[in-house]
């Protein structure tokens, strides 16, 4: 065995591996020390995602030549000098690898000045080695451009995602910077394109606003308490606002950002049942605690922070958000039970009791029909002098339409308008040896149930589920016969959507299109529906509920093979369309679903294995009756 210590720069290398992990770690640890020098305006430029360019100017403090160069080598910090200096950081970056891990997987330039100095300087590094130092004209601040990031370990390039998806990485870290400094000036561009210009904010709620739009910001309830532990303040989203998307959950201490799950159930627990289960509401919640009583420096990416006294922030936060929910009439409504509760007794204006008061009679006509004659009442009628206009003209009744016949008409007007019903499937008798009888005997339970006999019992049909299975294969269909089937919105619908989620729309716009989705980009974070799936609801409040569980489908890992991605997005839309369809009401509605579900191949179970129908035997039911 042969024992050695490796080069600086393959050391470097290593090292960047935990700090640089994509594009989006070199924006984040390059506008941290823009903040961490000073500085009120902080400017970020990305090239195809990061991966050609990261520019990063800012207006702070500037190095000298000396330091421009000594910054790059590992461990180089101004932030700490003792041991000591850890359990007091009010820094974003102290251990002083950010710099050197960059210039180990990247080519950087550096142009900086002081404002005490006439002319800055221009320094040069590449695979861990200074290139060159000279003097240069340079406005007081600094210039790091970030080119060809990992050119020198290919796999790291190799595995990074499309610009789209680093795009939307890089947008995340400048959030969760630019949501710390409201009193700063803040730029990204992309491609030359402008996506975000935020000025100095007169509140951290103009900032989420300038940030996230009006439909985030309207939607917050202030929050504020503090201790002798800590002081939180902050904003939560109102309950009706919660959605199934985990987007526009920050929490910050002391400037930083942090995850926590941990703190995150206890916002979980202070809203309860006020919001619907699997729906999570935006939040954004600003600790400060005192420095010597919280670890930051526990991973490489800072992100990760621990508590000395977790518990109590835990209950304190808690207390806070339930508070503020209380407030703000959120909070689940008070019975108040009147049974044995004292008569409060009713006193006049000379301050003596008056007697009990007693419920107002009904008078009513009981000669009154109003299918008699013209509807009115009789002359006889005390209630006759009520009516001065003279007899109204009368109409013949239209003769009663039987809900069979009903729905044959419908049948009819479906097939003229050119979509032919798919024949039911030769084989589902076999599955059950009668037919369904017709849709007089049809119930439909709650909105959720399909109830109807058939020759051994009484058929139950979750109607959730069957609108899954049809829509399924509905869209694999569609995908097959290379056809949309996209339903115009009456009106176009406009939705922000945010910066982050359009580059999801950008990388799937062409499977959205075959699964007939019509939307289309209109500003940097704002897009235009025009149409969507035929089973969905077209009207803009369904078209703004579907949206959120649009960007959660889109969102989930999916495998890479085109075949099983179609199929698992296939899935995921018809769980969603399923989830943002008209509800089955009458009797008709019910029967066509039934039949839409006996024409596709498989009538028993959703594609993700739930059973759609069960039989419940008569015998069963007789002997619930024994």
């Amino acid at each position: 065995m042969d024992i050695r210590i490796l080069p600086s720069n393959i050391a470097n290398m290593i090292a960047a591996g935990e700090v640089v992990q994509r594009p989006a770690s070199v924006v984040k640890e390059l506008m941290e020390n823009a903040v961490d020098a000073g500085a009120d305006t902080v400017t970020v430029a990305v090239q195809d995602a990061g991966r050609t360019l990261i520019q990063v100017m800012d207006n702070g403090c500037g190095m000298s030549p000396d330091e421009a160069v000594i910054c790059f080598e590992r461990h180089a910090t101004s932030k700490i000098s003792t041991a000591e200096d850890l359990s007091a950081i009010q820094t974003f970056g102290f251990r002083g690898e950010a710099l050197a891990s960059i210039a180990a997987v990247s080519e950087v330039t550096l142009k900086t000045r002081r404002e005490e100095d006439e002319v800055g300087c221009e320094v040069l590094f590449a695979d861990s080695k200074h290139i060159s130092t000279q003097e240069v004209s340079a406005p007081r601040g600094a210039n790091f451009a970030v080119r060809n990031l990992f050119y020198n370990v290919p796999a790291r390039r190799k595995f990074l995602k499309s610009d789209n998806v680093e795009l939307k990485h890089i947008v995340s870290e400048f959030l969760r910077i630019a949501l710390t400094r409201p009193e700063l000036n803040f730029t990204l561009t992309a491609n030359g394109r402008e996506i975000y210009v935020l000025k100095k904010a007169n509140s951290m709620k103009f900032r989420i606003q300038d940030l996230l739009g009006g439909s985030v910001a309207n939607t917050l309830v202030d929050i504020l308490t503090e201790t002798s532990v800590v002081k939180i303040k902050g904003f939560v989203g109102s309950p009706d606002s919660a959605r199934k998307s985990q987007g526009n959950q920050y929490f910050f201490v002391n400037g930083r950002y942090f995850r926590s799950p941990y703190l995150h159930k206890a916002v979980m627990n202070a809203y309860g049942k006020i919001i619907n289960e699997g729906t999570t509401p935006a939040y954004f919640i600003y600790l400060e605690v005192d420095p010597h009583a919280m670890d930051v420096n526990i991973s490489p990416t800072k992100t990760e922070v621990k508590f000395e006294e977790d518990n109590v922030i835990f209950q304190t936060l808690y207390a806070c958000i339930k508070e503020a929910l209380g407030k703000n009439s959120f909070g689940d409504a008070i019975d108040f039970d009147r049974e044995g509760a004292p008569e409060i007794p009713l006193l006049s204006r000379a301050g003596r009791e008056t007697g009990p008061v007693t419920e107002p009679g009904i008078s009513y006509d009981p000669d009154y029909n109003p299918f008699q004659d013209d509807g009115f009442p009789s002359g006889a009628s005390p209630y006759s002098n009520i009516v001065g206009y003279g007899e109204m003209p009368r109409y013949p009744q239209p003769a009663r339409v039987s809900d069979a016949d009903e729905f044959a008409a419908e049948r009819s007007s479906f097939m003229n308008a050119g979509m032919s019903p798919v024949d039911k499937r030769d084989d589902y008798g076999k599955l059950f040896e009668d037919k369904i009888l017709p849709s007089a005997q049809i119930l439909v339970l709650r909105g959720r149930y399909i109830l109807t006999p058939v020759k051994s019992g009484v058929m139950i049909v979750h109607i959730k589920r069957a609108m899954e299975r049809v829509l399924y294969e509905s869209y694999m269909k569609t995908v097959a016969m290379n056809r949309k089937a996209v339903q115009p919105s009456l009106f176009p619908v406009h939705a922000r959507i945010g910066v982050e989620n359009m580059c999801l729309f950008s990388d799937y716009r062409d499977i959205l299109e075959k699964f007939g989705f019509d939307i289309v980009p209109e500003t940097a974070d704002t897009v235009v529906v025009n149409g969507v799936p035929e089973g969905y609801a077209t009207d803009e409040a369904g078209i703004e509920k579907m949206l959120p569980d649009l960007i959660l489908a889109l969102s989930d890992d999916h495998v890479s093979a085109q075949q099983n991605m179609i199929s698992s997005m296939a899935d995921r839309f018809a769980r969603l369309g399923a989830m943002n369809s008209l509800p089955v009401r009458g009797q008709a509605e019910a029967q066509r679903l039934i039949d839409d579900l006996f024409s596709c191949e498989n009538t028993e179970f959703t594609n993700s294995g739930h059973r759609i129908m069960t039989v419940l035997p008569e015998d069963d039911i007789a002997k619930m009756f024994n």
